[in-house]
Formats: structure tokens, C-alpha cells, sequence
């Protein structure tokens, strides 16, 4: 049963992959898409040229995202500290508010930010960048008293990488907009696949 459920973790790691895929591939069918200042949600808005593109390269991101987080849910089960699991189930209720909560309400291009859906995908956001902060600050402290130093050191570059995406955004020009936020982005994305991994190698402990 314990080798069952850490084989999930490898799907993590492909949730990674088909998001990375979609980031890098997606701007070839959108003439004129500029990394450096636009935002990775352009990339599927509704109403872009990449947005077929962009939803068959990001079909794996949610779907293994998910199942992966939710079996890294039952591996730290066999963990002592209470803060470290609250941390781990905080970013479940993230990658699910982030899946059903962007597929709800997509971006919609060339609409103002008042444009109804475009107000509740920026909510949608703003609970996705709560939950992840939170999530990320217990993992960090809950790792330190379950003598996974390494997980704890992930958390706060995770961390450290999520803080400057709106740091940048938001004091810097908007012709480097793209790059701070996909420090956001990824920070996410890539704890995902490192939780993954570590279910993978049952440094979680033995599944209860």
C-alpha cells in the first residue's frame, strides 16, 4: 500500500512539465506575445490566439497537480508535527482554489479589470497567493521539528521566489512585469513537484 501511494508523487513532477510546456510552446501562436511584459495567463485567456494551444499543453498541469498533492496528503499523515501537516493541506486548498478557480473564470483578453469574470479571477488570485504564502511559512517551520531540513530550505526559496513576483511587479516597470510574475508562477508549481518528489523517496514516513 505505502509503494502505491508514493508512486503517485511522480505525477508532481508531470504537472511541472506540461505547465512549463505550456509557458515556453504557447507564445509561438501568439504573434506578438512578449514574455518579459505580459502575463502567463494571457497565454489561455479567452479570446487568445494561444488559447487552444495553451489549454492542450496545460491539459496534464491541474489533473496531475492534484492527485499528486492530495496522495502527498496521505503520506504526511506519518508525520508527528501538526504544523507541517496544516501546511501541507493549506496548499491542497490552494492547487484546488488555483484548478476549479482559473477554469471558472478565465482571463478574458482585451476586457477592463472591472470586465465581472476578470474581478473574480484577480480573487481567485489573491486566495491562491494567501494560501500558498501561509502553506509555504508552516511547511518551512513544521519541516525544521521533523529534521527535514532540506524540505524547510525548498519552503523558503519557494517562499523568497512568491515574494518577489509582486515585489517586482508592482515597483518595477511594466515592460518586466512577465518575468517577476512568473516568479510567482512557478514557485508554486515547482513546491508542488518537489512534494512529489519526496513522497516518491517516503520521506514523509510510513503511510498511516
Amino acid at each position: 500500500m505505502e509503494k502505491r501511494v508514493r508512486m503517485f508523487g511522480i505525477l508532481g513532477v508531470i504537472s511541472l512539465l506540461s505547465y512549463t510546456a505550456m509557458v515556453v510552446f504557447s507564445p509561438l501562436a501568439y504573434p506578438g506575445y512578449d514574455w518579459l511584459s505580459m502575463a502567463v495567463s494571457d497565454l489561455g485567456a479567452e479570446g487568445a490566439p494561444s488559447e487552444q494551444l495553451a489549454s492542450q499543453l496545460n491539459a496534464l498541469f491541474g489533473p496531475c497537480g492534484l492527485v499528486s498533492i492530495m496522495f502527498v496528503c496521505v503520506g504526511v499523515a506519518g508525520c508527528k508535527s501538526k504544523v507541517l501537516k496544516s501546511g501541507i493541506y493549506f496548499f491542497a486548498a490552494m492547487e484546488w482554489i488555483c484548478n476549479v478557480g482559473y477554469n471558472l473564470f478565465p482571463w478574458v483578453k482585451d476586457a477592463p479589470a472591472s470586465n465581472p469574470q476578470n474581478v473574480m479571477h484577480l480573487l481567485v488570485t489573491v486566495l491562491v497567493v494567501v494560501f500558498s504564502l501561509a502553506s509555504l511559512v508552516l511547511v518551512a517551520i513544521g519541516a525544521r521539528k521533523e529534521e527535514m531540513k532540506s524540505l524547510g530550505i525548498w519552503a523558503i526559496v519557494c517562499l523568497v521566489a512568491m515574494l518577489i513576483g509582486p515585489l517586482g511587479t508592482s515597483l518595477l516597470p511594466k515592460a518586466v512585469f512577465g518575468l517577476f510574475e512568473r516568479f510567482s508562477t512557478f514557485s508554486a508549481v515547482v513546491f508542488n513537484a518537489i512534494l512529489g518528489i519526496y513522497l516518491m523517496k517516503g520521506r514523509f514516513g510510513k503511510v498511516r
